[in-house]
């Protein structure tokens, strides 16, 4: 794997800049995929890990860049749970840990630099020397993927029986004897307007 420079300038060109979501989210994955035994996440091991990330925030990004994990290739998952933590997972052992970032990391941070005003700069500068001990807690986990949540081809298209839009990988709905995509069954997050 890439040194942690490296890694970290890639990030922030990802994501447009340099914050301490950043600096979470690689150390976040250089721990979780040194947990599941993943060198090369980019390279010989790309097809051996899927990591679901439970933050829609800054260190998600910071996540995929360094796994190379994508949603549109089906291997980087988005639970929302509003958790700054990511589950790693290697497809070939199916070992699998769970990353979670302390918050008293975030005043442990001030300990580092002191003489910083800007909180925001001392957790950036902090959290690229802390210990992960003083970062993270691991948990190893177990992860249970159905086949419709692989990557891979679709496993199946059908039809809305109401909309007549195609639903892919099991995501229809049954309701009254038809088969519905999940907005028309009223599980949407959208209304039509009109």
């Amino acid at each position: 794997m890439e040194d942690f420079d490296t890694l970290l300038d890639e990030a922030s060109r990802v994501h447009g800049h340099l914050c301490p979501g950043q600096v979470l989210g690689v150390r976040m994955s250089v721990l979780g995929l040194r947990k599941i035994g993943i060198p090369d996440p980019k390279g010989k091991d790309r097809k051996n890990i899927i990591v679901f990330v439970e933050m829609d925030r800054c260190a998600t990004d910071a996540v995929s860049s360094v796994t190379g994990c994508t949603l549109g290739h089906r291997t980087l998952k988005f639970m929302d749970f509003g958790k700054m933590a990511a589950t790693f997972l290697n497809l070939k052992t199916g070992k699998a840990v769970r990353v979670i970032a302390k918050e008293e990391s975030r005043l442990k941070a001030k300990e580092f630099f002191p003489e910083t005003e800007n909180k925001y700069a001392a957790q950036l500068e902090a959290y690229k020397i802390m210990d992960e001990k003083d970062l993270f807690d691991v948990m190893e986990v177990s992860v249970k993927l159905k086949p419709e949540d692989m990557p891979g081809r679709p496993l199946g298209r059908v039809k809305c029986d109401k909309c007549g839009e195609h639903v892919q990988d099991l995501r229809e709905a049954s309701k009254g004897g038809k088969v519905l995509c999940r907005p028309c069954a009223g599980q949407g997050y959208y209304e039509k307007l009109g």
